[in-house]
């Protein structure tokens, strides 16, 4: 598996939690039953995730944000403050998320998400 089908995955899953706020996701629908233990990391750490967002966002409130969006910067947020990965990585992947998954069909949502990812990924940055 890909680490863009990684992500994708991950992606939907996060977006499944969030609407039924709960990890009963039977093992059999993955391809890769190692992405439930990582789903179930980033729900460990879904509050101070929520937190990062929160504070970055500007006149805007994270339950504005769609469900495929929210799981978008979530996965971005997760990758950059818990397992440091590059932000010109994780924020790439995110908006070619995005562009594939995103509601929107031109690049609004795009360039919302890339100026988000960006002043999160600015905020961790300060913080370490």
């Amino acid at each position: 598996m890909t680490q863009h089908e990684k992500r994708t995955q991950l992606m939907h899953l996060l977006y499944q939690y969030d609407i039924n706020m709960k990890l009963e996701i039977k093992a059999n629908y993955l391809s890769d039953a190692s992405l439930l233990d990582e789903l179930t990391t980033i729900t460990n750490y879904l509050s101070e995730i929520d937190a990062i967002i929160r504070d970055c966002l500007t006149n805007y409130k994270i339950h504005r944000l769609s469900y495929v969006d929210r799981a978008i910067i979530r996965l971005s947020t997760y990758e950059m403050n818990n397992l440091k990965l590059d932000p010109s990585i994780s924020i790439n992947e995110a908006l070619n998320l995005t562009r594939e998954f995103s509601m929107l069909d031109d690049e609004k949502q795009v360039k919302f998400n890339n100026k988000l990812l960006d002043t999160i990924s600015k905020y961790i940055e300060e913080r370490q």
